[in-house]
């Protein structure tokens, strides 16, 4: 459901009309989805027909939004046909069709199966083919079956009248043909008659009267109805025609329970016996809901029944019993729960109406509110507008401290050089005065944005830059000689002797130069012009630290810190950022995409030098600390104020002490493990701890060795070989360099406790 957006243009009778369709629509998502309608076309009403639904209604109330549509035709065939066109005509999803009689009805249910509708057949047979599923019993049998009782109660001897059922109807056509099959059998046995009936006990009890009355059944032995209803109507008209005379025996079909059902007339031996026709309105709703939810169903489905005499009448008519107080207790139980949703119902109405009112008077309110949010919309643009404004004031900014940076900075280099401190008064005045009038260019800029912002940041923070004494820079990071040749197994690897190296990323050459000419004296730089190729050249030579410009093509500044940031390999180095953007959210996002500095254009070299030299001590504090052995105690823990491990250490680290035992692990194989190349893992370990990994994989060697001697337990051999050392000679000398000790010397010391 869409509902239409509120637009401050809108009048107060708009807004009324908007709240009322708006609760129109919540009363509607209130209401149930609907689901299925099946419609239920009986053939007649009796008391067979009555149990079924009720049984299918019971069934529905385990189905959330079933709908059942009852017709009886009253075993008028016309009348069905146009039941059965009117429940189609209604919108029902599926048919239950008892058919009246086996031809007369067909068309009509062709008709509802050609439009999509599925048909249950039910009972009674038609003689189309155009059904989805037929269920019954079998009636056949059920003649049959009563045809062999008969002739067993009459010692296969005796005269019999039967009482037909509709005439035309597949049940009463199948249990006349089963059971004139059983008395075949029985030459002794003669079916006196065979009358034709509809069903109904009037109808049985006018036949048999009319033909009692021509004197033609002074001799019956045993009486057959179709059903239990034509076998009472013959009772009531033999007792009728002949009270003084002794009764036949009676028997029907139907065994229904309840007061006048067939099981409690067998038991108080109204009727000898009967025979149980299933309704199974239960299962018949159930196979309408799998059709529906199109689950696999059987198209044939013949019901199971049995014989009733007295022997079990009693029994089944408890069982009948119990099932009926069920039956009706579920039926109370779906009443109160009715009456409950129903006053659910009514509650969310009531609830809904008292919303709506609350909404109505607060249309009001609305009618205001929206007139303010005009004029917040109003002063939103404007506020874009001056965004808009500042973003080109920004970027004119940039364009414009670049070159000033480029001025100014060599400007300055250039005054401290000796030739010009010896050159003419006149010279160094007229330099003195470009120099004065570069940085009133530079102020001019700033307050160019200090009125676009509105704030006076940007203009203080060039202020405070070029108030700033000079810093004292440190000395250059001397990092000693080249490492001693070591090993990661027996072989020896050669360190390469490095100095720390920059990496200057910007997309003005000038630039490029200007800052390569400030730190090539100190530092061995590199360059890249723009984001993407500084972050390959990064993830290539693995540099001691970044300069780079914020506002460049391809990628920015920010971008590129954030993805040096979050690169194993790179993650490590300091990145300073240099840009003309100067306002505090501006270093806001340089800050949080990672960087270690921020340094505005323009700005002075030795403010540029001290930033770099700083971050390069913090990150010498790091490598001492790795520095720092204590031979004597390999396993003593870090003082708590110390740094926090690298968590790419505690990797190296971990990776180190899985293999340790492996005399041929290499640097490749450590590099594999982590996800980096030998040279990207030699320059992370390296810029990290100021150790090769070899150095440390032989440390830790070590190390483990002094704990495991210490501890006692193992002979000096076995320790070597279990750190990985493949010669314990080899171990020995390592041993004795790193601690000034041979390894049985700390044998014979105390075991620690």
């Amino acid at each position: 459901m869409t509902i239409p957006r509120i637009h401050p243009g809108m009048t107060f009778t708009s807004i009324s009309l908007y709240l009322i369709l708006l609760l129109c629509l919540c009363a509607s998502c209130s209401k149930q989805k609907k689901g299925y309608c099946i419609g239920m076309s009986q053939c007649s009403e009796d008391i067979w027909r009555n149990w079924q639904n009720q049984e299918l209604r019971m069934e529905a109330n385990f189905h959330d939004g079933v709908e059942l549509r009852f017709a009886a035709a009253l075993d008028d065939s016309k009348r069905q046909t146009e039941q059965i066109d009117s429940l189609v005509e209604s919108g029902i999803d599926l048919l239950i069709v008892a058919p009246n009689q086996l031809q007369s009805v067909s068309p009509a249910i062709d008709r509802a199966y050609d439009r999509g509708i599925p048909v249950i057949v039910f009972e009674r047979k038609t003689d189309s083919q155009k059904y989805t599923a037929f269920v019954s019993a079998d009636n056949y049998e059920m003649g049959r079956q009563m045809g062999q009782y008969i002739a067993t109660r009459l010692h296969g001897q005796g005269r019999v009248l039967e009482i037909l059922g509709l005439k035309g109807s597949s049940p009463a056509d199948e249990r006349h043909k089963g059971f004139l099959d059983a008395i075949g059998r029985y030459p002794q046995i003669k079916v006196v008659a065979s009358l034709q009936g509809d069903w109904t006990e009037e109808t049985a009890h006018k036949a048999v009267k009319t033909w009692l009355s021509r004197g033609e059944g002074e001799t019956i032995d045993f009486v057959f109805g179709h059903n239990d209803r034509t076998a009472m109507g013959a009772r009531r008209a033999f007792i009728e025609s002949r009270p003084s005379d002794g009764l036949p025996l009676f028997c029907g079909i139907d065994g229904l329970p309840g007061q006048n059902g067939g099981i409690r007339l067998v038991r108080d031996s109204l009727l000898d016996a009967s025979y149980i026709y299933p309704t199974r309105g239960d299962q018949l709703l159930q196979l309408a809901i799998d059709i529906l939810d199109g689950k696999p169903y059987q198209k044939e489905i013949m019901l199971t029944s049995a014989l009733v005499t007295r022997d079990n009448a009693q029994v089944l008519l408890l069982e009948s019993d119990e099932v009926m107080r069920q039956s009706e207790k579920l039926e109370m139980l779906q009443q109160k729960a009715s009456a409950y949703l129903q006053q659910l119902g009514s509650q969310r109405i009531i609830i809904m109406l008292a919303t709506g009112m609350a909404l109505l008077l607060l249309l009001l309110l609305l009618a205001i509110w929206l007139y303010q949010r005009q004029r917040a919309r109003l002063a939103r643009e404007r506020g874009k507008m001056e965004r808009e404004q500042l973003d080109f004031y920004t970027q004119v900014s940039h364009q414009l401290r670049t070159p000033l940076t480029l001025i100014e900075g060599p400007l300055a280099l250039l005054a401290d050089t000796p030739e010009m401190q010896q050159a003419r008064e006149a010279t160094a005045e007229k330099l003195d005065i470009v120099r004065r009038n570069t940085r009133q260019l530079s102020r001019l800029v700033n307050k160019m944005l200090d009125v676009q912002a509105g704030t006076g940041e940007a203009t203080a923070l060039e202020d405070s830059q070029e108030q700033q004494p000079g810093f004292d820079l440190a000395t250059q990071p001397d990092d000693g000689p080249a490492p001693t040749p070591a090993t990661a197994g027996d072989g020896r690897e050669q360190a390469p002797e490095e100095k720390t190296t920059l990496l200057i990323v910007d997309d003005n050459a000038d630039m490029r130069s200007y800052l390569r000419s400030i730190l090539q004296d100190s530092y061995t730089t590199l360059e890249a012009e723009d984001g993407q190729r500084g972050l390959e050249t990064a993830r290539q030579q693995v540099p001691d630290l970044i300069v780079s410009d914020v506002m460049m093509p391809v990628m920015n500044g920010l971008d590129f810190c954030q993805h040096v940031k979050s690169d194993l390999v790179t993650s490590h180095i300091p990145v300073i950022l240099l840009t003309a953007r100067a306002l505090s959210r501006h270093q806001i996002e340089g800050y949080e995409s990672g960087a270690d500095a921020y340094i505005t254009k323009p700005f002075q070299p030795d403010v540029l030098l001290a930033r770099i030299s700083n971050l390069l001590r913090s990150r010498r504090v790091l490598k001492n600390l790795w520095g720092s052995h204590q031979p004597q105690q390999p396993a003593a823990p870090a003082p708590r104020d110390e740094a926090p491990e690298d968590p790419f250490i505690q990797r190296f680290k971990q990776v180190i002490s899985q293999h340790m035992a492996n005399s041929d692990l290499s640097v490749e194989d450590i590099g594999s493990q982590l996800g980096l190349s030998r040279v990207q893992l030699y320059r992370k370990i390296k810029a990290l701890t100021g150790c090769t990994p070899v150095d440390l994989l032989r440390k830790a060697r070590l190390a483990s060795a002094m704990e495991q001697l210490q501890r006692g337990g193992l002979s000096v051999s076995e320790i070597a070989y279990k750190v990985g050392f493949a010669s314990p000679s080899y171990f020995t000398k390592c041993f004795k360099d790193e601690y000034g000790v041979v390894p049985g010397d700390v044998r014979k010391q105390e075991p620690l406790s």
